[in-house]
């Protein structure tokens, strides 16, 4: 029985190892704290019209399945928490965009098997100033992370469709409120 413990010990770890840093490493108020200072920032909806869902679609690669995103915001700042597709799993990241920038990309909760990695600071910080051109592009590129290939792309869809869902909710609220 003895002789067995360390293969046993062995198989512990190799299955430990083998399951991933998958996982909640943030939660909407720690994300909100971070982001604003406090947990408590004004909130609204916006709705996925049939523009918005276009423009969405064309973004992410497939429809949103969403009818409403809900937001927080104040002043220029707004923040997105959004579930995208990694490869089987959804993946929730948290969004920072002031001025028509992204301040911050977060992953909340990670639920893939593969690809945790995306949610250290030396990946999430390339998304730091990130906008969208007159195109509808992103400003720059994200470098990937070998064997996270699918989490990236979600990671950048994320930011992308944040940018969209702010520059309307931005255009939105001048429209709305001018005379």
């Amino acid at each position: 029985m003895l002789r067995r413990l360390p293969i046993l010990l062995l198989l512990v770890s190799v299955a430990s190892f083998a399951e991933g840093e998958a996982g909640q490493y943030q939660t909407r108020s720690e994300f909100l704290i971070e982001s604003f200072g406090h947990d408590k920032p004004a909130s609204s909806i916006v709705w996925i019209n049939n523009e918005l869902r276009a423009n969405a679609t064309e973004v992410l690669g497939h429809a949103p399945a969403m009818l409403r995103m809900r937001y927080w915001y104040e002043g220029p700042r707004t923040a997105w928490i959004i579930d995208e597709i990694g490869k089987e799993q959804n993946i929730t990241f948290g969004v920072v965009i002031e001025n028509g920038e992204v301040q911050s990309l977060r992953v909340l909760h990670f639920r893939e098997t593969r690809g945790w990695e995306i949610r250290y600071p030396f990946f999430t910080r390339q998304f730091s100033a990130l906008r969208l051109t007159n195109d509808g592009s992103l400003s720059h590129g994200i470098d990937g992370i070998s064997g996270a290939t699918l989490s990236v792309k979600a990671a950048t869809r994320s930011a992308n469709f944040a940018l969209v869902l702010d520059e309307y909710t931005r255009t939105t609220s001048q429209t709305a409120s001018a005379p």
